[in-house]
């Protein structure tokens, strides 16, 4: 006698071919997985928002006099009413750097922004024109790089004013030459990819060539550099500053705060120095550190991962 097993096949299992496709990551999502990993620079990112938070929320919630003088309350220590002591004039350290705070990274931001859009453009320019033009608007960039920037600094703020807006526009157009650099090698790169080649025969100028099809492919570079123009300019500020060519009083900055501190250091008033020198080293590093990250995260070798 013969027994027949019947087989049932099993519906939960797919037939093959017919299994479900993983859908493919974005750039964005790849890009922020690598990020994220690094511990540092989630880190650094905590820090710079705490920063911003104190130096643009904290006047909503800690009311001080930051321009008036009061001798009464000439560099007093930290304590009841004033918990990070006072300055030469009178005024609350604690409320002074929220104010300086604002400005460093208002002037710091602006300063980069404009280094990067200058730069990014000049150099897409330079690369996608190559031969003499090229070669003439490099050894113009060349020339600039070999000249101090400090030395420059001070000359152009000697000469065109220490106001806000004239310190952002010192410090951004003499920050903007690293990115041209870099934004000009990726351009001679991208010149010769088919899509430009097709833009061109299908009549498109030079201009929208750089605009639609240079300049958006560089954008990661420029994004990385960006934040390392920030924490530059920042730190030209507070050169500026220290050494009595920055923002005029009332108006003050961390850098500014640092000059004062260091003229009362000798008679051990520390608190006029540690806290704006802190706050300086902190936002310089935590921009360094996120455009680290951001240079991992673009690096097209781990975007294939």
């Amino acid at each position: 006698m013969t027994t027949t097993t019947d087989v049932t096949s099993d519906a939960s299992v797919p037939a093959p071919g017919t299994e479900p496709v993983e859908r493919p990551r974005s750039m964005l999502q790849r890009g922020w997985e690598v990020f994220a990993e690094n511990k540092l620079a989630l880190a650094a990112v905590s820090i710079l928002v705490v920063i911003v938070g104190f130096c643009f929320l904290g006047p909503l919630f800690y009311h001080s006099n930051t321009t008036v003088v009061n001798l009464h309350t000439v560099t007093r220590p930290p304590g009841s009413g004033h918990p990070l002591g006072t300055d030469n004039d009178g005024i609350d350290e604690l409320g002074k750097m929220m104010v300086g705070g604002q400005t460093s990274l208002e002037i710091g931001l602006a300063a980069g922004l404009i280094a990067a859009v200058a730069g990014a453009l000049y150099g897409a320019v330079a690369g996608y024109l190559g031969g003499w033009i090229d070669a003439l608007m490099m050894r113009v960039i060349d020339s600039l790089m070999s000249f101090p920037l400090i030395f420059l600094l001070i000359y152009l703020s000697g000469v065109y004013g220490k106001s806000k807006t004239m310190l952002i526009m010192e410090v951004g157009f003499t920050s903007w030459f690293g990115i041209t650099r870099l934004v000009r090698g990726e351009a001679l790169t991208l010149k010769v990819r088919d899509y430009v080649s097709a833009s061109r025969m299908m009549g498109a100028g030079g201009g929208r060539i750089v605009l639609r099809h240079i300049l958006p492919n560089t954008i990661g570079t420029t994004i990385v550099n960006t934040t390392f123009s920030i924490a530059d300019a920042v730190f030209a500020l507070s050169t500026l500053s220290y050494i009595g060519l920055g923002l005029q009083a009332p108006n003050n900055d961390l850098g500014g705060m640092l000059d004062i501190g260091t003229t009362f250091a000798s008679q051990g008033y520390w608190w006029m120095i540690y806290p704006p020198a802190i706050v300086i080293i902190l936002i310089i590093l935590c921009f360094n550190v996120i455009g680290d990250a951001l240079r991992d995260a673009f690096e097209t070798r781990l975007q294939k991962r």
